[in-house]
């Protein structure tokens, strides 16, 4: 009877915590506060920005606000720098991540991550005058070339990884390291392809983009570990979106129109 007792004491003893576990959920701490509270960095376009009001806007800012409404909670911007970002998550400064970040497995070991909600990779922009010189990344691999990209991110890795012999030189944000490139400081800036793609646009003449990429890198939004329930609603609330469309208007009003360029900064 003790036996059976104290194992009956150590299945409650489980349950208890579970249940503890459970409570602990990002989920209905969210609820519970009214609020969910989005990690970002403003400035990678066309993911999260500012616009000429000061508003944040982006593609992860519309996804974020139509998460928020899902739960029924206000949609709250965290706008963090980027090597901060992982912190401000691990020490409660806000409920989720969703900017734009790769899903790689060094940050997986910090954080967990919802399955991926779009996939891109590392592209080049150059100097015109390199153009029919340099056909890939490749060619970038000599001492001679100075390349550029932004600090702490998978174009910091890519580009020290492929291109390692060329002068590498990091900026804390991507527009500076793309304004080297325009300004005839460097030779060619490694980053996101959607970025790229939209800069090249913005800066028709001033710079070249080798638009195939040469990583593949899922994005996902990252929460804090030990969390299976919001997990759970984040790929849920994902592929609902994509099921019922909402995910394809905001793609095409983000990635395949450019008439947000005119309102942002």
């Amino acid at each position: 009877m003790k036996k059976l007792l104290a194992s009956l004491g150590l299945v409650l003893g489980v349950a208890t915590v579970s249940q503890a576990a459970m409570a602990e959920s990002a989920v209905d701490k969210v609820v519970s506060a009214g609020e969910l509270r989005v990690c970002f960095e403003a400035g990678y376009m066309p993911f999260e920005m500012k616009n000429k009001n000061g508003e944040f806007v982006g593609f992860d800012i519309d996804m974020g606000k139509l998460m928020a409404k899902s739960m029924g909670v206000k949609f709250t911007p965290v706008n963090t720098a980027w090597d901060g970002i992982i912190p401000a998550l691990l020490t409660d400064k806000c409920d989720i991540i969703m900017g734009g970040m790769t899903i790689t497995a060094e940050r997986n070991l910090k954080v967990n991550f919802a399955d991926p909600y779009i996939v891109v990779g590392q592209s080049i922009l150059m100097k015109p005058s390199l153009a029919g010189k340099i056909t890939s990344y490749k060619d970038l691999n000599d001492p001679k070339y100075t390349v550029v990209t932004k600090l702490g991110t998978t174009g910091d890795a890519a580009t020290k990884k492929y291109i390692g012999q060329s002068n590498i030189r990091l900026f804390d944000t991507e527009a500076d390291g793309a304004l080297e490139v325009v300004n005839g400081k460097a030779d060619a800036f490694v980053y996101d392809l959607p970025f790229n793609a939209i800069y090249a646009a913005q800066n028709a003449g001033k710079v070249v983009h080798l638009d195939k990429p040469f990583t593949y890198e899922p994005l996902g939004w990252a929460i804090r570990k030990n969390d299976p329930d919001f997990l759970n609603f984040l790929n849920n609330f994902l592929r609902q979106t994509k099921g019922d469309g909402t995910y394809d208007r905001l793609y095409q009003k983000w990635f395949e129109s450019d008439e947000w360029l005119k309102t942002v900064q």
